[in-house]
């Protein structure tokens, strides 16, 4: 089967061609950027396509031939977008990819949504039936582009919704890299009690809850919550990183959210003042206050989604990974994780 991955190029797509190429399909590429993985995937054969879910025409020229399609494009990371930037691709991108697909006859489209259309999470765990609350303008984003797929479904067409947790593991180069050398270096600054819940998903127990997306019929129309079996405070994941990294951390506190959030909003204005533009501290303090729990039984019940990789087994592959990559080596200063 040939099979279209728009954003094939980055992190978790990167998984998700490979995982496709070593069960026999042919696959196809879409990303306007290089990732660090494409020498090995076309090696084993991937068709790597530059272009952008923004033009209607690399869409049309990527999908041509296609049975299957997983739009994992996104501008997610750790350079702030302006808000156009995530409503293009997130929306209008969306729009292409459904439209293009309807075209050429594609059977399935898997869309990768995110837990963060959820916001904050008032009374552990959610489900997906939970409010949709996005508190960022990327989550907002991805909430509407989820609108764009339920206007594609109602016309009749098979489109499955997957809105992954906070996902890890070797090839992730933003927050959780940061999170490892922070805790490599030994001590940890927490902002607040620690208790705070983060639901991790290993990239690899992701890619399975997408191919089972991406086959079984009771999908269709469906949207499913892909995490790990369970959330973690923040105090245990530093402490399983740390156990990960070999390192006794040590976890100091900053008392208080919101003292956290006044020196940010200094820090900015600091910055803005000297027409530099400020680090992205606030959605870096949002990391220490936002709930993300999430029950997976829909998954479970209806596709027999069960995540292989327990997380003390995922993070000791990361940091395995991070080390042989050079990615952890000496000690970080804490400004590695809060800027």
């Amino acid at each position: 089967m040939q099979v279209l991955i728009t954003g094939g190029t980055g992190f978790v797509g990167a998984h998700l061609v490979r995982r496709l190429l070593d069960t026999g399909h042919r696959v196809i590429s879409l990303d306007k950027n290089p990732g660090l993985f494409d020498d090995e995937l076309r090696s084993k054969g991937a068709t790597l396509l530059t272009g952008s879910v923004t033009d209607p025409n690399d869409v049309d020229r990527a999908m041509a031939g296609c049975e299957l399609v997983y739009h994992l494009a996104s501008p997610f990371g750790d350079i702030l977008q302006p808000d156009a930037a995530y409503w293009d691709i997130e929306v209008n991108g969306t729009r292409n990819v459904l439209e293009a697909a309807a075209r050429h006859g594609v059977r399935r489209v898997v869309h990768c949504s995110t837990q963060g259309v959820h916001g904050i999470i008032t009374d552990p765990p959610g489900d997906e039936d939970s409010p949709i609350a996005p508190r960022d303008y990327y989550c907002y984003s991805k909430a509407e582009g989820e609108k764009v797929s339920r206007e594609f479904m109602a016309r009749g067409m098979d489109i499955v919704i997957v809105r992954p947790t906070s996902v890890y593991g070797p090839g992730d180069t933003r927050g959780w890299l940061k999170l490892y050398r922070m805790v490599a270096s030994g001590w940890f600054l927490m902002i607040g009690n620690g208790k705070t819940l983060n639901h991790p998903v290993y990239v690899e127990n992701l890619v399975d809850l997408f191919e089972l997306c991406g086959n079984n019929p009771a999908a269709k129309g469906r949207v499913y919550l892909g995490g790990d079996e369970e959330p973690v405070t923040l105090n245990d994941l530093v402490r399983e990183v740390g156990s990960a990294v070999g390192s006794n951390v040590r976890i100091i506190r900053f008392p208080s959210y919101r003292v956290a959030l006044l020196a940010a909003t200094v820090v900015e204005v600091v910055f803005k003042g000297l027409r530099v533009r400020p680090p992205v501290f606030r959605r870096r303090l949002s990391w220490f206050k936002t709930n993300r729990a999430f029950r997976i039984d829909r998954a479970k019940a209806e596709l027999g989604y069960k995540p292989r990789v327990r997380l003390s087994e995922g993070l000791a592959r990361t940091a395995y990974w991070y080390r042989k990559a050079g990615y952890l080596g000496a000690a970080s200063h804490v400004a590695a994780w809060v800027t």
